[in-house]
């Protein structure tokens, strides 16, 4: 049986369409149009090189005077069927489809005089990661991955480097809502908890590059012993699909304008929110319940010890 509006069923079997008010009453932020270029970034580096040379193109975020097949073929020097097979690589069913979303994409948006531009950039670069998250969001793939944090007997989340931040931080939101789960930020520790994961368990593995060779061994091996797996990764590279249960996808930084003022871990925290809030939408007064009494923990040990 389904839950209050906005929630998810108690089993997690169905999910909701988002609405523009949230539970509290508060109007959403809206976001109408979904960019077309994330998902370029996604499939680029499983392109080739003349993939390459179209993609770096729409990525510079040109605007075409004429957008037909025709035209645009014979503006990139390639073949139509070339073009075709680029849209379909990006995740489009065909060239039209992805051109009406790629022109949908483009911002014409001016800049407000009165901010510094330096102070600009740094937003803009905000603003730009999360439309682009936004745009690559498949909200069943969110409540299905919910679920299985929900279902998992323990939860192990990995990274290394800024990824390692990431998963610190996921283990400490969840596990202030009840959720057995750990951090692993290195390669040794990854290495030892991969070989004893059993069914019950979830590894979760954070990395934006998903080329580490030793992070892919670790979801690897904690698959082969039977664990479910969840890659939260910005390569949607074909190869990584049979490490995971779920291949979860973020905005990558490297084809960004002012990508290097952006925090590296952003990306893992944006989705890290994402599914706490979808978790938190199943059985929402037990979990509100287990957090209050987290915080009241925490708030009564600071009184203790001051």
């Amino acid at each position: 049986m389904s839950g209050a509006p906005g929630e998810l069923p108690v089993n997690g079997a169905a999910c909701p369409v988002s609405g523009t008010i949230l539970a509290t009453g508060v109007i959403s932020m809206q976001y109408k149009e979904k960019s077309a270029i994330p998902l370029i970034e996604a499939a680029y580096s499983g392109m080739t090189q003349t993939e390459k040379l179209i993609a770096k193109w729409f990525l510079e975020e040109n605007e075409p005077a004429d957008s037909s097949l025709k035209a645009m073929a014979r503006l990139l020097a390639v073949s139509e069927a070339t073009l075709v097979r680029f849209a379909k690589k990006c995740g489009f069913k065909g060239y039209r489809e992805f051109m009406y979303q790629y022109e949908r994409s483009l911002n014409a948006s001016k800049p407000d005089p009165r901010v510094n531009e330096s102070t600009l950039q740094v937003l803009d670069a905000y603003q730009d990661l999360l439309t682009k998250s936004y745009s690559l969001i498949d909200e069943e793939q969110i409540c299905r991955v919910a679920q299985m944090i929900s279902d998992a007997g323990r939860v192990y989340v990995s990274g290394l480097g800024s990824s390692g931040i990431a998963a610190k931080e996921m283990a400490s939101r969840f596990m202030r809502v009840g959720v057995g789960i750990e951090a692993c930020s290195d390669v040794d520790t990854m290495r030892m908890l991969s070989v004893f994961r059993s069914p019950d368990d979830l590894v979760i593995g954070l990395s934006l590059s998903g080329s580490r060779k030793e992070f892919l061994e670790h979801l690897t091996v904690a698959r082969e012993r039977g664990a479910k797996t969840l890659l939260i990764t910005s390569s949607s590279k074909e190869d990584l699909s049979h490490l995971a249960d779920e291949v979860v996808l973020v905005p990558s930084l490297v084809h960004m304008n002012h990508g290097h003022f952006i925090s590296p871990q952003f990306p893992l925290l944006v989705m890290t929110d994402i599914l706490y809030a979808a978790y938190m939408r199943q059985n929402r007064d037990f979990k509100k319940s287990l957090h209050e009494q987290t915080l009241e923990a925490l708030h009564k040990n600071r009184r203790e010890t001051s």
